[in-house]
């Protein structure tokens, strides 16, 4: 959903991750995740970074990561996440609802987009990541059509059977009336049926 300002909602999908987190033990850390190599601790440590760097994406301030975000770690996850990713999802909401948010260009990891834009990738992040995140620790997922037609507009655009370096394995053919997130995981390389190896 893009509200008057040109900017993506981002609270849906916000909403819909934030609830997950009580659910993830500190067990479920180690697990795997549909993110090829990453653990749900390295996922977590991920989503620490992304919202800190759309939050400042939003606010037009200096990109945080200019080389590029790195490869996330369980090692480096601030012990404080459980307390502290609430917090930065809710003003990560609030900087993309401001606005000047979606005006002019903005850049994260090193990666310069025009801000509307950008503002769907964090809605897009937020989504594939939560599904992950849902699927790594057995939880289930909920998130509005609105939203998710925001999203299965960007990633159609930019999909491919090749996958798309830093974003995206390569896509998967789903039916024309599967379900819309069935549709959205498919063109970021994922599917609804993933199951973590036992």
């Amino acid at each position: 959903m893009i509200d008057s300002n040109g900017s993506p909602d981002l609270e849906p999908a916000a909403r819909a991750l934030k609830v997950l987190l009580p659910g993830v033990t500190d067990d479920q850390l180690a697990n795997a995740t549909p993110c090829a190599r990453w653990t749900v601790g390295d996922l977590l440590d991920h989503l620490m970074g992304l919202t800190l760097a759309f939050r400042t994406a939003a606010e037009k301030g200096p990109d945080p990561a200019p080389n590029g975000p790195g490869d996330p770690s369980v090692d480096r996850l601030d012990p404080q996440w459980r307390g502290r990713l609430p917090v930065q999802l809710d003003e990560l909401v609030a900087a993309w609802r401001e606005p000047a948010a979606g005006t002019g260009e903005t850049a994260v990891g090193g990666v310069r987009l025009p801000a509307d834009i950008m503002g769907v990738v964090a809605l897009d992040e937020l989504v594939v990541h939560g599904w992950d995140l849902a699927s790594a620790t057995g939880q289930p997922y909920d998130i509005d059509d609105q939203t998710l037609d925001t999203v299965h507009r960007l990633v159609s655009r930019q999909a491919s059977s090749d996958g798309t370096p830093g974003l995206f394995g390569p896509s998967i053919t789903q039916p024309a009336d599967a379900p819309l997130l069935d549709r959205v995981l498919g063109l970021t390389g994922r599917s609804r049926n993933w199951r973590p190896l036992t």
